[in-house]
């Protein structure tokens, strides 16, 4: 589909085809060379850094994969046809063609024009007809509808471009994340008459980018766990205190907002172990704040380092600081410690009177919020470790719940492999078992039935909170 500015704008001239080709000829050897080194790479999954390693040269070849179509679309030129596909001749699943659908609005004649591509983006019946701007925000998310809306009025009644992503729900149910650019198309009196678009499914390279985050949040952990070097034996291991539960079922005026449980999974190795612990307190205005996190140490110490760090978290929280802040000053007291202690944790502030979650994380996973069915991780910026970084500030994030959802904060150990990439799979798997009917224990003993095996060589910690009002 053509991109032009204006109406009368003449289309731009594609480049020769032979230099085109040229960097296809790049491109390919390109993907060689690195498809090449990455099958040198050894295939050991209990190391974090090779895990690391084969994240990266995935992305990259899935990056490469793409401008390889690219420009092999930019050679051959815009496919022949009508401007309405018939449904035949889709491309192959998993292939860019079908991964790149186009669209036109016609804001005078309130027609929509979309490719047969799209259709099988958004999971639609290409003999359906095309959704116009008005219904198409009918498939995208609840909360990612607002930024849908900004998007297009932006683009319509300024006329700024559109470069930005959203994620929308299928007929099937499926989640599928949608990069979009698009220009308004003005008149010869300077008024906007139509709309086009390019949207992409980056679904998969999203995951892909997740991954690399997650082994490399791995590799940090193990690395860290190399440098304090703190192997206990299995005596002093049963003579530490254990893992600090955390009150959860806090005492309160009314109906509790909150329906919350939590489990502790004990190591069932005598390795390297951390101090983990779990926590819910409620507020004297009616707010709760939650937190899960852990240190490493050494038997007592490591047990009394968390103690110390989870009185500094109760103390902060019932002086009104918020999570992001407290995280900030949490790092600072591990920074000025005698003896140096790493950590990690996640914090939250949960605000009954507008449903609002404020929270923020230091290296630790990202709470995962589930509703209607399905799950998801809650996007916030990367915190680095407690400890590690002396003056890092930590970033707070929000996000406004329902009635019904249900929300899970965990330690990073529930996998014995410490695979943050699949243990957020399999709990985000566990989303259809989270019915409404199900309680937040229930929900907990879900998750303890399925990460509860052998093999774990550090505790791990689940915490739920279900909402109630």
């Amino acid at each position: 589909m053509p991109s032009p500015v204006s109406a009368d704008h003449p289309a731009a001239q594609p480049p020769g085809r032979g230099s085109v080709d040229a960097l296809i000829r790049q491109t390919r050897r390109l993907k060689g060379d690195v498809d090449a080194v990455r099958r040198d790479t050894r295939g050991d999954d209990a190391d974090p850094e090779e895990r690391w390693q084969r994240a990266l040269y995935d992305l990259a070849l899935r990056q490469l994969n793409d401008i390889d179509a690219h420009l092999a679309q930019l050679r051959d030129g815009p496919p022949p046809g009508p401007a309405r596909p018939a449904p035949p001749a889709a491309a192959p699943d998993g292939s860019l063609l079908a991964r790149v659908g186009s669209a036109e609005w016609n804001l005078l004649t309130d027609q929509a024009t979309w490719s047969a591509e799209l259709y099988r983006i958004l999971g639609l019946d290409p003999a359906g007809p095309a959704l116009t701007l008005d219904e198409l925000p009918g498939l995208v998310l609840a909360e990612d509808r607002p930024k849908l809306t900004e998007m297009v009025t932006a683009c319509l009644v300024d006329a700024k471009p559109i470069d930005d992503e959203f994620r929308v729900v299928r007929p099937d149910g499926t989640v599928r994340t949608v990069h979009m650019m698009g220009e308004p198309v003005l008149g010869a009196d300077g008024g906007t008459t139509s709309m086009w678009a390019v949207l992409r499914d980056v679904s998969e390279l999203r995951r892909s980018q997740r991954t690399v985050s997650e082994t490399r949040d791995s590799l940090h952990r193990h690395r860290r766990q190399e440098h304090t070097g703190q192997r206990i034996a299995a005596g002093p291991r049963e003579a530490a205190p254990p893992p600090w539960h955390g009150s959860l079922r806090p005492p309160h005026q009314g109906p509790a907002a909150l329906d919350l449980a939590a489990h502790r999974l004990p190591a069932t190795t005598a390795t390297l172990i951390g101090a983990d612990w779990h926590d819910a307190l409620e507020l004297a205005d009616g707010q709760t704040v939650l937190s899960v996190g852990g240190l490493t140490g050494q038997d007592v110490t490591g047990a009394s380092g968390m103690a110390m760090l989870l009185g500094a978290v109760r103390g902060m929280a019932m002086a009104g600081t918020r999570p992001g802040r407290l995280l900030t000053l949490l790092n600072r007291l591990l920074d000025t410690a005698a003896q140096p202690t790493l950590g990690s944790a996640v914090c939250c502030r949960y605000l009954p009177s507008t449903r609002t979650l404020l929270w923020a994380r230091a290296g630790h996973p990202a709470p995962l919020l589930y509703r209607d069915g399905t799950g998801r991780l809650l996007d916030a910026p990367d915190g680095t470790p407690l400890g590690a970084t002396p003056g890092a500030r930590y970033e707070e994030s929000a996000v406004t719940l329902r009635p019904g959802d249900l929300l899970l904060l965990h330690t990073g150990a529930l996998l014995p492999e410490h695979d943050g990439t699949a243990t957020v799979d399999r709990l985000l798997g566990l989303a259809p078992r989270f019915g409404p009917g199900r309680t937040a224990r229930d929900c907990v003993r879900t998750v303890v039935e399925e990460f509860g095996g052998p093999g774990r060589e550090d505790d791990a910690c689940v915490l739920a909170a279900k909402i109630t009002t």
